[in-house]
C-alpha cells in the first residue's frame, strides 16, 4: 500500500472496517442462532429478545463511546475499536449460558455494528468532501462483499469445526490482520486531514455543529424519521421472513432465492448513487431514498405470486443501498465535518436500536394477529408520512453559510 495515494489508503481502510462490521450484523449473528438455542436450550422467542435487550443497549452505549472519535485520532480509536471487536469475540465463543449469551450478543452488537461502522463512515465523510458519494459507496461495498460471502463461508466451516472454534479464528483473524490494515493506510491521518483536489470547497465555509446544536435542530428528527425506514422495516422483513413465506403460500427457498436479487440491486444502487450524490448532493437526493421501500411494501400487501418475492425484496435492495449513502453524507452535508463523529454517534446509535424496534414491534404485531398485509400497510404509511415531511421542509436542509 506504500505507493498508494492517501486517498485510495483511506478507501481500502473503510471498506475492510465496513466488511469486518459484518461480525456484529444481524446477518452474520443470525447463523449461530440454531447451534446456539440448541446448546442453550432456548426458544426462538427467547432468542429474540435477548437479541433486541442486549441490542438496545449497545445503541445507548454508542452514543457516548462514539462522540470520542471526535476527540482522538482516528490511528488510536481504530485499535481501541479492534482490540473491542478482538475481545467481544473471545467472549462469544465462550457462551454457555443465557447471561453470557446476552452479554456477548451486546458486545458484538457495539463493537461490530456499532463501532467498525462508526470508524469506518465518519472516518471516509470526514476525510472527503468533493468526492464524499463515491467513496461512502466505495467502503459500503463492503458490507455487501461480506453479505454475499461469509453465510456460504460460515455454513461451510461448520461442517468441519464447531460455532465456537468458528468465531475463535474470527478473533485471530482481527486481532492479526486489522492492526497491519490501519497502520498501512490511516497512521498519517488527523482530525483536520482533508482529502486533496478540494478548490471548490475552499470557496465555500459552512457552520460546523456541535450535537447540543443539532439535538435543538427540528430538521434533525424528520430527516432521522426518514433514515430510521430503511433499518427497523428491513430488520423485521429479514428476521421474520419465515412468517412471510408462510402467510403468502410460498416455498421455503423462494425469500432466499430472492436475496440475490436484494444484493444484486443493493449493489448497483451503490455504484451509481455514490456519483449522483457527488453531483446533486445528498440534501437534493433524501426524499428518493425510501421510494423504493414504499413500494417495496405495496407489492408486499397486494400481490401473492411467489414472483413478487423478487420484486419486493429487490426494491429493499435499492433503498439499502441509497440509504448506504446518504445515511452518512446528508448529516456532513447540512451539519459539517468537524463534530461529525458526534453526530454520527447519534444517528448511529438511532439506527442500531431501529434494528432492536422492528424486531420487537413485527414481533408484537404478529403476536397479537397482524396479517402480513396489515404490518406493510402500517410500514408503508410510516414511510409516507415520514417522507411527507421530509419534502415539506426539503427546501431548508441547507447548510449555513460563513462569511470569509
Amino acid at each position: 500500500m506504500i505507493n498508494l495515494s492517501l486517498n485510495k489508503k483511506v478507501i481500502i481502510f473503510g471498506f475492510i472496517f465496513t466488511f469486518f462490521s459484518s461480525f456484529g450484523q444481524s446477518f452474520f449473528l443470525g447463523l449461530f442462532n440454531a447451534p446456539i438455542r440448541n446448546e442453550l436450550g432456548i426458544t426462538h422467542g427467547q432468542f429474540g429478545n435477548i437479541y433486541a435487550t442486549a441490542t438496545i443497549f449497545s445503541s445507548l452505549l454508542l452514543i457516548w463511546v462514539g462522540k470520542k472519535i471526535d476527540d482522538y485520532e482516528i490511528i488510536y480509536y481504530s485499535f481501541f475499536v479492534i482490540l473491542l471487536l478482538f475481545l467481544s469475540s473471545i467472549f462469544f465463543s465462550l457462551i454457555n449460558s443465557i447471561y453470557f449469551l446476552a452479554a456477548g450478543i451486546f458486545l458484538m452488537r457495539f463493537s461490530g455494528q456499532g463501532l467498525m461502522s462508526h470508524a469506518s463512515t465518519t472516518t471516509i465523510s470526514r476525510f472527503f468532501e468533493r468526492s464524499r458519494g463515491k467513496a461512502l459507496s466505495t467502503i459500503w461495498f463492503g458490507l455487501s462483499s461480506a453479505e454475499f460471502i461469509l453465510p456460504v463461508l460460515i455454513t461451510y466451516l461448520f461442517v468441519i469445526y464447531s460455532w465456537r472454534t468458528v468465531w475463535q479464528g474470527i478473533a485471530i483473524l482481527i486481532i492479526l490482520f486489522l492492526p497491519l490494515i490501519v497502520l498501512n493506510t490511516i497512521r498519517h491521518i488527523k482530525l483536520d486531514s482533508r482529502e486533496k483536489d478540494q478548490s471548490y470547497f475552499k470557496k465555500i465555509k459552512i457552520k460546523n455543529w456541535r450535537r447540543k446544536e443539532v439535538i435543538k435542530d427540528y430538521r434533525f428528527y424528520i430527516v432521522s424519521l426518514n433514515m430510521l425506514a430503511m433499518p427497523w422495516i428491513a430488520t423485521g422483513v429479514f428476521v421474520y421472513q419465515s412468517y412471510i413465506s408462510e402467510s403468502k403460500m410460498w416455498s421455503i427457498y423462494t425469500i432466499p432465492k430472492a436475496f440475490m436479487v436484494y444484493s444484486i440491486a443493493s449493489i448497483i444502487t451503490l455504484f451509481f448513487s455514490g456519483f449522483l450524490v457527488d453531483r446533486f448532493t445528498s440534501r437534493k437526493l433524501i426524499p428518493l431514498m425510501n421510494i423504493p421501500l414504499l413500494l417495496a411494501m405495496i407489492v408486499l400487501f397486494h400481490y401473492q405470486h411467489e414472483v413478487s418475492a423478487f420484486i419486493f425484496l429487490g426494491l429493499i435492495g435499492i433503498s439499502n443501498g441509497l440509504a448506504n449513502v446518504l445515511g452518512s453524507s446528508t448529516w456532513a452535508e447540512i451539519y459539517g465535518v468537524k463534530f461529525i463523529g458526534s453526530i454520527k454517534a447519534l444517528t448511529t446509535a438511532f439506527m442500531v436500536f431501529s434494528t432492536a424496534f422492528g424486531t420487537a414491534i413485527f414481533g408484537l404485531l404478529i403476536d397479537n394477529g397482524y396479517t402480513i398485509e396489515n404490518i406493510a400497510f402500517i410500514s408503508g404509511a410510516y414511510i409516507l408520512i415520514s417522507l411527507i415531511l421530509l419534502i415539506m421542509i426539503r427546501k431548508t436542509l441547507e447548510p449555513i453559510k460563513l462569511k470569509k
